[in-house]
């Protein structure tokens, strides 16, 4: 069992950037590839990022590539998002969530998921 909390959500500028975390409880953490989906008013919730067991692999959706970073530290039990060049369009609660298949972009292949943290961009 594996319990999710996210936090580092708010209200920013369109330009601004914003650091999210998911911090998971239990010492399997790393047995765990990790991935960030959203979901804003009115729209399924999406894929954002995913990330594997160690850190090595990576893959984002287009709509962040080179905007957005995820990291973990396995050490910590935490997942990271940074999130550059915000834009109006990545307003959503973003949830983290934890994958015992290993890095996926499929909601479905997700265990474990936090509450969700809000992200605003409006000026």
């Amino acid at each position: 069992q594996v319990q999710l909390v996210e936090s580092g959500g708010g209200l920013v500028q369109p330009g601004g950037s914003l650091t999210l975390s998911c911090a998971a409880s239990g010492r399997t953490f790393s047995s765990y590839a990790m991935g960030w989906f959203r979901q804003a008013p009115g729209k399924e919730r999406e894929f954002v990022v995913t990330i594997g067991r160690i850190g090595d692999s990576t893959y984002y959706a287009d709509s962040v590539r080179g905007r957005f970073t995820i990291s973990r530290e396995n050490a910590k039990n935490t997942v990271y998002l940074q999130m550059n060049s915000l834009k109006p369009e990545d307003t959503a609660i973003y949830y983290c969530a934890a994958s015992n298949l290993g890095w996926s972009t499929r909601r479905i292949e997700y265990d474990y998921w936090g509450q969700g943290t809000q992200v605003t961009v409006s000026s």
